[in-house]
């Protein structure tokens, strides 16, 4: 059934409304970081054991994001429910570990035997608050006040621009410390080897033909031949290699159909070869490879991959970034 046209502009301008209030509260908080969160970045990579992330209702839902954020970009980290930790999950929480406790009113009961935990065991505790005089920030070892900003909720009572803030502050820091650590793409592929984003990161290398799969000639072959090769190898080319072996230029099925002539087959590659023969390297990532492929006007559907010599040591089709699961 169909909304009448009112009902959707209503719709519409409260949903509007709502962005508009949490992307003003986002605004404030980016504003409003100081060397607090430079501190809790520092303590988060001196942890030597995982990250123990809390919180409470609607804060707990996001503290299990930031959890799973930390975790997916290489810090061990982990949730832990407050009013589980109360009944024997502090067990969980040793020295060498750290405390990320969100609380937007920092007054939370159930956070208080983890936070006492934390000071018995000289744990570093961060907290997220939404009041630096709270009790929750008063305890921790750094504080991180998130700013003043109205609920998105017209009643202002439902945690929505607060549990924003908290989430884009959970992935701030994360991001943070990941690029002080120098976490890079093969790292990530490590923690994300499933799904689209896994065969996105895959390597070239682990993907390429190699050896007599390759289609190679030389510039002097004639084009009887050349075609004969580029038939053989089933690629919809032959790439053209010099006495050093380096690759030299490059001929398609699309050159052939440009080049075709009464004289084609008694002429040598070289003579009608690409020259500037597009490629990638073996360390490449397979995403990288079909960014190159799709990267200029005319489309490619084959990349030689090569050595630090120019040297051919691979082909890679797009059937292979199909099959793989990257386009």
């Amino acid at each position: 059934m169909t909304a009448a046209p009112a009902r959707l502009r209503e719709d519409i301008d409260v949903a509007r409304t709502v962005l508009a209030t949490e992307a003003a509260g986002l605004r404030a908080l980016a504003d409003a970081l100081d060397d607090s969160f430079t501190q809790a970045v520092s303590s988060l990579a001196a942890t030597t054991g995982r990250v123990v992330v809390s919180g409470m209702g609607k804060s707990g839902h996001v503290a299990r994001k930031i959890a799973a954020t930390f975790a997916s970009t290489g810090t061990p980290s982990q949730f832990v429910h407050p009013a589980e930790a109360s009944h024997g999950d502090l067990g969980m929480i040793v020295p060498g570990d750290l405390v990320l406790a969100i609380s937007n009113s920092g007054e939370t009961r159930e956070l208080a035997d983890l936070i006492a935990h934390t000071r018995r065991h000289a744990i570093p505790l961060v907290a997220i608050s939404g009041s630096a005089d709270s009790t929750l920030a008063r305890a921790a070892d750094v504080a991180l006040t998130l700013p003043r900003a109205p609920e998105a909720c017209p009643m202002g009572l439902a945690p929505t621009t607060s549990t924003t803030m908290q989430l884009a502050l959970g992935d701030a820091l994360a991001v943070a410390l990941l690029t002080r650590r120098g976490f890079g793409p093969a790292d990530f592929r490590q923690f994300h080897p499933g799904g689209k984003l896994g065969a996105a990161l895959k390597r070239v290398r682990d993907l390429m033909h190699t050896g007599d799969e390759l289609p190679l000639a030389a510039p002097g072959m004639p084009m009887r031949e050349a075609l004969l090769v580029m038939t053989a190898k089933r690629f919809g080319c032959v790439g053209v290699i010099s006495p050093d072996g380096s690759l030299i230029g490059i001929f398609t099925d699309g050159d052939l159909r440009r080049a075709m002539a009464p004289d084609l087959l008694d002429r040598t590659l070289g003579s009608v070869m690409h020259g500037e023969p597009r490629t990638i390297g073996v360390e490449a990532l397979a995403a990288e490879a079909l960014h190159e492929m799709n990267a200029r006007a005319r489309p490619i559907t084959t990349l030689f991959v090569l050595d630090a010599n120019r040297r051919p040591v691979g082909i890679l089709h797009m059937h292979d970034l199909l099959r793989a699961g990257v386009a």
